[in-house]
């Protein structure tokens, strides 16, 4: 099932492929990503979910296949031409990836800082924005190792939107939290699509998070997308591996 016409597709991603050593992680995934819309990847894990994302802002390169970013390609590009298109791009890593050294707002600020802004009072005023969006204003001079996993998460999400990117990508942004931090960070990604009508890509072994966020949901096996729709169409899919994956479910093993 397709997200919506080319033309309102953000991200479209044809025939990409990547191979490990001697393993296939993607196998010819096509898959668009729908401009103001929420989508959510889910897939058992070593299925290739963070490596399809790592392709989507050139830190991988496939081995074919092509990945269009408001129709322009990526694939090939310098790391000079690629600069631009990952302005558009923010990006929440899975562990939140804050350096260790900074505090809070010099690991926000850092995206300003690597594009050349240098005037102290605005890239201030950017973080406290940034920070209040993520209900964390007044937390600047804080350490990492001071911040519970929650807050963490909250910060790298900061520090992915101070630049009022037009996307967002989310790698697994409720691992390792509890149901109630989990429940506050999806609120937010709900928050930041509306507030900015920001296009957000999720992944995701969280199906209560994939429902709550998704405007669509692609399954991920094998390294092709086997199903792609929206959530009420997941739920009703004959597919059994689906369903096994949907109520987290394994199958008996022969003895």
């Amino acid at each position: 099932m397709s997200a919506g016409p080319a033309a309102t597709a953000f991200l479209r991603v044809k025939g990409l492929t990547k191979r490990l050593g001697a393993q296939e992680i993607l196998r010819g995934v096509d898959l668009d990503i729908a401009t103001g819309q929420t989508t959510v990847i889910i897939g058992r894990s070593g299925g290739g979910k963070s490596v399809f994302l790592k392709h989507l802002i050139g830190l991988m390169r496939p081995d074919a296949g092509e990945i269009l970013v408001e129709g322009e390609s990526i694939v090939g590009l310098t790391e000079r031409r690629l600069a631009p298109v990952r302005r558009k791009i923010g990006i929440l890593f899975q562990h939140g990836a804050l350096f260790d050294s900074m505090n809070v707002e010099e690991n926000v600020a850092f995206p300003l800082r690597e594009t050349g802004e240098r005037d102290p009072a605005r890239i201030a005023e950017a973080v406290r924005e940034a920070l209040d969006v993520v209900n964390l204003d007044g937390q600047q001079k804080k350490m990492p190792v001071d911040l519970s996993g929650g807050m963490k998460k909250r910060v790298a999400l900061a520090r992915a939107v101070i630049s009022r990117p037009r996307c967002i990508l989310y790698d697994e942004p409720t691992a390792g939290l509890d149901p109630v931090v989990s429940d506050s960070i999806n609120r937010l990604i709900r928050s930041l699509q509306r507030r900015f009508a920001v296009t957000s890509l999720v992944v995701t072994h969280d199906m209560k998070s994939a429902f709550d966020v998704g405007d669509r949901i692609a399954y991920l096996k094998s390294g092709r997308i086997e199903f792609e729709g929206t959530s009420d169409q997941l739920q009703s899919s004959p597919d059994p591996d689906i369903q096994d994956f949907i109520l987290g479910r394994s199958r008996k093993l022969e003895i």
